[in-house]
């Protein structure tokens, strides 16, 4: 039996298939147990979970998400996997494989199949495609409980940051309007066949049951684009330029003194609440 978390289990595979990595998918897979654990320990699964995997490769984790969780269902993109994940799965009865793009299926039709309580994302996601597959997961409606996913380090970073570091930027506060980020690991690129060219981190999102903050989620999230357009400006010149606000400058700097946001603030250190303040009571 082929030891896919290997880099000699990935060769033995592609020679035995005849597969070649293409580099419009952003195929890096696996090639360590130790990491496949992390992902695994951090999903926190158990036979009340359905497992959404997108893009299981040759299906190094799919087997052990299908040990531990009640379905899995892997979402793969690249259809010369389709008949190996195929061949090498064929021997769990709870896993299902489809061909197709995790941006367009059908997911909730896909969970309502699986009937289990409990829903989680799971995937080792290809870095071109992190932010659209999240950012499209998140604003979905998909009912899952947590995504864990492994991504590029600078971006587990940014999407878990705090107000203050350099690291912030709008996607942190569209991620944790809908989660709770946490940083669960770090994969170093040696990790991987073919090796990427940075280290990677395993990105744990619990959904929460209803965001933090109460806002007109459009007017929330248009306001937290205006204040991180301009990253070196002032809050005051960054909101102005983006023509949200019908006001002069001095104006807009009064209106957000008077809710206690400094005009000279940069928008990476405002927190949600601040944000939620902004849009509520000065837009």
């Amino acid at each position: 039996m082929i030891q896919l978390a290997t880099k000699q289990g990935v060769l033995d595979v592609m020679h035995r298939y005849g597969f070649t990595f293409r580099k419009r998918y952003g195929q890096n897979f696996l090639i360590d147990e130790g990491a496949v654990n992390t992902i695994l320990d951090a999903a926190a699964l158990d036979r009340d979970t359905a497992v959404i995997e997108i893009g299981p490769g040759f299906g190094t984790m799919t087997g052990y998400l299908a040990q531990r969780a009640g379905a899995v269902t892997a979402i793969e993109l690249d259809d010369a996997l389709i008949p190996i994940l195929g061949d090498l799965l064929g021997g769990f009865d709870n896993v299902r494989v489809i061909h197709g793009d995790a941006l367009k299926v059908d997911l909730k039709a896909i969970i309502a199949e699986m009937n289990l309580p409990k829903v989680s994302v799971v995937a080792n996601l290809p870095y071109y495609i992190t932010t659209p597959i999240l950012m499209a997961l998140l604003t979905s409606g998909v009912p899952f409980d947590k995504i864990t996913v492994m991504v590029q380090k600078e971006v587990a970073e940014r999407m878990a940051a705090t107000p203050g570091g350099r690291e912030r930027g709008a996607i942190s506060v569209a991620v944790q309007y809908y989660t709770e980020p946490e940083v669960c690991g770090i994969v170093p690129a040696d990790k991987f066949y073919p090796a990427p060219q940075v280290d990677s981190a395993v990105l744990c999102l619990t959904r929460r049951e209803h965001p933090p903050v109460e806002v007109d989620e459009k007017k929330f999230f248009a306001v937290v684009k205006a204040a991180f357009s301009q990253r070196r400006k002032v809050l005051t010149n960054t909101l102005l330029s983006s023509g949200l606000f019908s006001c002069t400058k001095d104006e807009l700097a009064q209106k957000l003194s008077a809710v206690g946001i400094a005009p000279t603030a940069r928008a990476e250190t405002l927190s949600l609440e601040e944000f939620a303040i902004i849009t509520n009571q000065v837009l």
